[in-house]
């Protein structure tokens, strides 16, 4: 049992999302960043699905009621256990009445908190996420309030504590933002913007002459207005070579919307199920995660790439969690 003495500024419970119900209008919610969740899950023996907990710019803090087992990911964020401090990419077991806080994040944006056999929510639709534009999933449909306290679900003792072990490879790409000089793309000039690839989608061609080029040279910023359901940029207006009047169509996240105002949206977790604004583009699913991490007034780029490397970066980033899961499970052989 976990009470959440500070709920932070926008902490919710979240699993890998609800899956296959975008006909009946249900969007997919979920984890913003997959693959920090999924992370968190394997250092601690969990199914990548397990629910834990997604907490945006720190400033939380909980107690633990019962013994068991963390791990945090995600965002470089300034965390304490009683007061030591505690690495990100890191999994440790903790004793009932030991106290976790959050501060500042230094480098991105969500954090990831894992608990050992998940937290225990009733799946809604099969899925523990909270939709929190439909108001269910999750505690009750909503974020986190002070003085929530939330289940876990059963499990094993462990042999011996887990004294804490960490996974410094997570420090590195795909959280540097950086390729390895192979086969990513390379837009000169990049400077420290994070580069998420794209593929033309059907409204490509409706860009004007000069603004697809554009849509890939500019550094554009995040809106403060961006949240779980889209990433609202700012920077050159793209013109169109016509004013296209479209019915609803169904789109999932990852589009790359544009609307009359010729500032690009980019469609997340909390996405809609239909929209109406041309699809210029779609974020390839590898880079799509990286979108939890941008900071309100950040830059970021894009990149054009084809449907090959797409799936060549799918695949690498599945081959990196398949290694991070034997590396986990080697390492928890000495407390099991």
């Amino acid at each position: 049992m976990i009470e959440m003495t500070q709920a932070g500024f926008y902490s919710s419970v979240q699993d890998l999302g609800r899956q296959s119900w975008r006909h009946l209008g249900v969007g997919l919610s979920g984890a913003m960043d997959p693959l920090a969740l999924s992370v968190a899950n394997l250092m601690l023996g969990n199914a990548v699905d397990a629910a834990g907990l997604e907490i945006t710019m720190g400033r939380a803090s909980m107690t633990f009621r019962t013994d068991t087992e963390i791990a945090l990911a995600g965002a470089t964020v300034d965390a304490t256990l009683d007061g030591r401090k505690l690495p990100n990419w890191w999994a440790l077991s903790v004793r009932a009445g030991q106290t976790l806080r959050l501060g500042t994040v230094s480098t991105g944006v969500r954090s990831y908190l894992a608990f050992r056999g998940g937290l225990a929510v009733p799946p809604v639709l099969g899925s523990a996420a909270t939709d929190l534009k439909g108001g269910f999933g999750g505690m009750q449909g909503r974020i986190l309030k002070n003085g929530d306290v939330l289940e876990l679900c059963p499990t094993a003792s462990l042999r011996r504590p887990n004294t804490g072990f960490g996974l410094p490879v997570m420090q590195l790409a795909p959280y540097a933002h950086r390729g390895d000089g192979q086969d990513r793309p390379a837009p000169q000039d990049d400077g420290a913007a994070p580069v998420m690839h794209i593929l033309p989608a059907a409204q490509w061609a409706d860009l004007a002459a000069g603004a697809q080029q554009q849509l890939v040279d500019a550094t554009w910023q995040v809106s403060p207005q961006s949240n779980r359901v889209g990433c609202r940029l700012e920077g050159p207006v793209l013109q169109t070579r016509v004013r296209r009047e479209m019915r609803s169509h169904g789109i999932v996240p990852g589009v790359v919307q544009l609307p009359p105002s010729g500032q690009p949206i980019v469609q997340l977790c909390d996405g809609n199920t239909s929209g109406g604004y041309p699809v210029i583009a779609t974020v390839i699913q590898a880079d799509l995660h990286l979108f939890a991490q941008l900071s309100p007034r950040g830059p970021m780029r894009f990149a054009l790439c084809d449907v090959a490397y797409a799936a060549a970066l799918w695949n690498r980033h599945q081959k990196l969690l398949d290694d991070i899961a034997l590396r986990c499970e080697l390492t928890r052989h000495r407390f099991q």
